[in-house]
């Protein structure tokens, strides 16, 4: 029983380690096969890991697998325009283009943005992990990362409200 348990959250963490990356404008194909990574290491070491900190180990360990695989490459590939709107019947379809246009909006806003603050705003809003998980994940201490929050959003707002001005006139 205890060994089902453990497998539903390690399935609850991968769908969150999955949505992340596919924000991060990973293609859906990509997505699949770092998270298939991450787990296989997860299970390698999970002896190792201490259960508080299994999100921040994930997320690293596939961001990781990641940049390690861009390198490899010698290529990054930022599709922010390939998420597919899947919707419920419930919604409207004025809601769901509303939606669509708010997302694709906001990924516009975010290229525009430097990649570092693109991760932690993604880190910190996306995956809802603490300020001291995202200090884990991204190697840095923790005012730095408040800091840098800071300034993410505010660059974040300054670019949404410099789009916001262009479309008025």
């Amino acid at each position: 029983m205890e060994v089902k348990n453990q497998g539903m959250i390690l399935n609850t963490e991968l769908n969150i380690v999955y949505r992340y990356l596919r924000e991060m404008g990973i293609p859906k194909e990509d997505a699949e096969d770092i998270v298939q990574e991450t787990a296989y290491k997860f299970l390698r070491y999970n002896d190792s890991i201490q259960p508080s900190k299994t999100r921040s180990w994930l997320i690293r360990v596939a961001l990781n697998f990641h940049y390690d695989q861009c390198r490899k490459l010698s290529r990054i590939r930022l599709d922010l325009n390939d998420e597919i709107l899947v919707a419920t019947q419930k919604e409207q379809p004025e809601t769901m283009m509303l939606t669509k246009e708010q997302r694709e909006e906001l990924s516009f806003a975010l290229a525009k943005i430097k990649p570092k603050f693109q991760e932690l705003l993604l880190l910190k809003y996306q995956t809802g992990l603490s300020y001291q998980e995202i200090s884990s994940i991204v190697s840095m201490n923790l005012s730095s990362v408040k800091t840098n929050l800071y300034r993410a959003r505010n660059q974040l707002a300054k670019v949404l409200k410099e789009a916001a001005n262009g479309e008025k006139k």
